[in-house]
Order: structure tokens, then C-alpha cells, then sequence
């Protein structure tokens, strides 16, 4: 059956749907060698779908998999680095690989959950707008926020002329002049929650994403993964198909 070449590649595990437009943009899929146009349908049973001169096997689609990473500081989320920093998938086992590439990201400073797949669909789906996913962190910032500094962070601030969704922010503990606060996020620009606490007088110390919608962390142990339970996949395939 014809689908979209993105749809194909992402389903192959060869990138996830943004990364095979990128390819495809990039001159690197031929289909039955001729270079593919952004937008083009083919059908892997039929024709011949080539990347940077290696053909997807119609028969050889991989297996999916879906893990949760604890994430440690200092490890970028991307799948190459030019900088030859430390990647997340230098910390995954290599016959897991293939294909797999995180699901949205966690600046390098930041710890915690970090979805990784070779579920291009899911991905898509996932890092969508449209999809309203809570992510949960625990938050060392510094000083102790007002009540009127969290209500502000809690009704949205602006960002670049644009204002944040409303944000659950709660006060955890105190620690001398630090406080840890609790924030569930439905949106993810980047650095969101390091730029929104700088900006209201609260400089992020630390940040550790705890869950990612019910996915918890738990007590996954910094650097190592886990795949993810059926009813975990399921989850996930069940708040993106709404």
C-alpha cells in the first residue's frame, strides 16, 4: 500500500517523521532511482526506496522498541553531537540502536525521564502541539518564591511576546535560601522552565524530570534504561490518538 515517504522511513526506524523530511529535502531518498519529492507516496512491497544509496528492505522492518532513560547531567539528546559531547544513545545498549532517537529533548544540565523510540509515528504524535502530554519535574530554584510569583508562573508569562500555557507550580521544601518546587508542564519550548524562573528572579539550581505523563521514573538508577511495560506503550498510544 502507497504511503508518505516520511511515513515510511519513520516506520523503518531509519528517522523519525521530521528527520525523514530532512533527508528527503537533503537529496538522500531515491525511490526506484529517481531523487523523492517532499510530499511523495511509494509503497515498499513495490518499489525501491533507497537511503543515502542503501535500500529499505520491505521485509525487514524492525522491531519496535520503546525505553525510558534516566538521563544523567551533562549528556546531550540527540542522536550525534558535532561538538563530540557525550549522546543519549551512547547510553544505550548498541543491538537497540537502530533507528532509535529521543522523544523531544532535556537541555544537557537537566536529569530525569527521557523517552527514546524507533517509533517515528509515536514520536511525531508525541512531540505534536496538539498533544497536551504533562511532564512532571522536580525543581531546585533559588531564594523562596512569593505566592504572587507563583500565581504568575501558574497563569502563563511571557516568553518572546508569546505567553506560556498555565503551568501547576508548587512550593516541595525549603533549603536556607533555595526552594524546590514541583512543575507540570503541558508544553515544551526550550529551556521553558530555566528561562520562565530567571526571568521572574528565581535562577534554576537543579532540574530532574520526574514523569512523563504516568510514566514514572521511579527508581531507575542515573545512566541506566528500561523498556517501557505494554501498558506504558499503551498509555502513550491512547493520549495521542484523542
Amino acid at each position: 500500500m502507497a504511503e508518505r515517504l516520511q511515513k515510511i522511513l519513520s516506520q523503518w526506524g531509519v528517522a523519525s517523521r521530521r528527520g525523514a523530511e530532512d533527508l528527503i529535502a537533503a537529496g538522500r531518498v531515491r525511490v526506484n532511482g529517481i531523487p523523492a519529492e517532499m510530499g511523495q507516496r511509494a509503497d515498499p512491497a513495490c518499489d525501491r526506496i533507497e537511503v543515502d544509496g542503501k535500500p529499505l528492505q520491505h521485509d525487514s522492518r524492525p522491531k519496535l522498541h520503546y525505553l525510558l532513560l534516566h538521563k544523567p547531567a551533562g549528556v546531550v539528546s540527540t542522536c550525534r553531537d558535532t561538538h563530540r559531547r557525550r549522546t543519549v544513545l551512547d547510553l544505550i545498549p548498541p543491538n537497540q540502536r537502530t533507528g532509535l532517537h529521543p522523544v523531544g529533548r532535556l537541555d544537557a544540565d537537566s536529569t530525569g525521564a527521557l523517552l527514546l523510540t524507533n517509533d517515528g509515528e509515536l514520536t511525531f504524535a508525541l512531540t505534536h502541539p496538539s498533544h497536551d502530554v504533562p511532564k512532571t519535574y522536580r525543581v531546585w530554584v533559588e531564594g523562596q518564591p512569593s505566592r504572587h510569583t507563583l500565581a504568575q508562573w501558574q497563569e502563563g508569562v511571557l516568553l518572546e511576546g508569546r505567553k506560556t500555557r498555565p503551568a501547576e507550580v508548587k512550593v516541595e521544601t525549603h533549603r536556607g535560601d533555595r526552594t524546590q518546587l514541583q512543575i507540570v508542564l503541558r508544553e515544551g519550548r526550550n529551556r521553558q522552565i530555566r528561562r520562565v524562573a530567571e526571568q521572574l528572579g528565581h535562577p534554576v539550581i537543579s532540574l530532574h524530570r520526574i514523569a512523563i505523563g504516568s510514566i514514572q521514573l521511579g527508581d531507575l538508577s542515573e545512566g541506566k534504561v528500561r523498556s517501557l511495560q505494554p501498558t506504558e506503550v499503551d498509555y502513550l498510544k491512547s493520549i495521542t490518538s484523542a
